[in-house]
């Protein structure tokens, strides 16, 4: 049984999933823009080129860190620290209960050593 290989469009939708045969075909003909290689050797998934008509992925349109969150704000989009206690007022960043700890970490990282 032969291993089926996601390849997918530059806009990161998966295109279709071929035999390592297609794939060297679709690279012969030129259509591959990177082919993504196991450390082990293995082929895990291709890229095709930016075809005509079709955009590739943004550039922003990256994952952020789990410590953060897409915002939608008048003048655009930005990305956001989440707040302790899941408050997004822009003011509370800890609960009250924690507010004490939590002005100590920030006294501390502002201290001079």
């Amino acid at each position: 049984m032969q291993t089926l290989i996601p390849i997918y469009e530059a806009d990161g939708s998966l295109y279709r999933r071929a035999t390592e045969q297609q794939l060297d075909r679709l690279e012969a003909l030129g259509l591959v823009a990177r082919v993504v290689r196991h450390h082990k050797g293995h082929i895990n998934r291709a890229i095709l080129c930016v075809r005509p008509g079709r955009k590739p992925l943004p550039r922003g349109a990256y994952l952020g860190t789990p410590y953060s969150f897409r915002e939608h704000l008048e003048h655009g989009r930005a990305w956001e620290l989440k707040h302790l206690g899941r408050a997004r007022d822009g003011k509370t960043y800890a609960p009250p209960h924690l507010r004490g700890i939590f002005l100590q970490v920030v006294a501390d990282c502002l201290a001079r050593p």
